[in-house]
């Protein structure tokens, strides 16, 4: 047995600082959760609102002007198709909500990140660890204080899930912009181009590929929360995987599942290909 003398707690510690935050910051923070609140019902309502044949006919424009191929397109458009066949076309738009606000304020977030650990080794080293711990620590840890400051339902779902799903963004950003070859931004120097020139116009550019490959991890991370946001009040295909689990029904359960997969292949191969050079994507 380890000895009482040589353990110690930092629960009263961190107990005390959440506490803390929720006293002195608990109106900012409800003002906050409002309005992502707001942001996140706009966006559902519009996608509920939009007919499926035309949602449909967007994902397909999407989906060929990225792979520039038709047998793609269809494939991707007909697998959203018997998601709706299944009748989970309104749970469907419900979880694609809470995923692109998760996402959009994961990008926000993680690529000015990632630029500025491209310039700073200082901040890389801070930040590394910190990065390690977000995608390590169980989510069910960190959604404690969430809930905290947020309470149930959509918004402490978006805070879990940017947690978790960022870190890949910041790290491809970072590692894409480190990869830009020495000799291209020695020219570039020799051009006189000032930084903010050599960051749009060289470093982001070249770094596309890499940057496309961690907005495509942060999007199928942020999918692989919507069961955990189901737990603490997110509505969406991740609820009825719950249900399915605490009714005992397979076939729910299964159906859910596939649609998940289903919206997460859609994207993968969305993303990827827009990640691609226009050389490789026309091979």
């Amino acid at each position: 047995m380890f000895p009482d003398s040589l353990t110690f707690s930092i629960a009263d510690w961190v107990n005390g600082w959440v506490d803390a935050l929720v006293t002195h910051y608990g109106d900012l923070f409800r003002h906050l959760s409002d309005t992502l609140l707001q942001v996140i019902v706009q966006i559902e309502g519009l996608l509920r609102a939009t007919p499926w044949w035309l949602l449909l006919i967007i994902v397909a424009g999407i989906a060929y002007h990225a792979t520039r191929r038709l047998v793609p397109t269809i494939v991707l458009t007909g697998l959203l198709f018997l998601v709706g066949a299944v009748g989970l076309w309104d749970k469907l738009m419900q979880t694609l909500a809470l995923m692109l606000v998760a996402t959009l304020i994961a990008v926000v977030i993680g690529i000015p990140l990632g630029i500025l650990c491209a310039r700073s080794n200082r901040l890389r080293t801070v930040l590394l660890p910190l990065l390690d711990i977000m995608q390590t620590m169980p989510s069910f840890v960190y959604l404690i204080p969430v809930l905290m400051l947020f309470g149930l339902g959509k918004v402490p779902a978006i805070f879990a899930t940017v947690i978790y799903a960022a870190p890949p963004l910041i790290r491809l950003t970072d590692l894409g912009i480190r990869q830009v070859d020495r000799e291209v931004m020695e020219a570039v120097n020799a051009f006189g181009a000032h930084p903010w020139q050599q960051l749009f116009g060289v470093q982001l550019p070249l770094a596309l590929p890499s940057i496309m490959a961690g907005i495509n991890q942060t999007t199928m991370m942020a999918l692989s929360m919507v069961v955990i946001a189901s737990m603490i009040g997110a509505r969406g295909l991740g609820e009825e995987v719950l249900v399915g689990i605490q009714t005992l029904n397979v076939g729910k359960g299964l159906e859910a599942g596939l649609a998940i997969v289903i919206l997460a292949v859609v994207i993968d191969r969305i993303t990827q290909a827009y990640g691609r050079s226009r050389y490789e994507a026309e091979r």
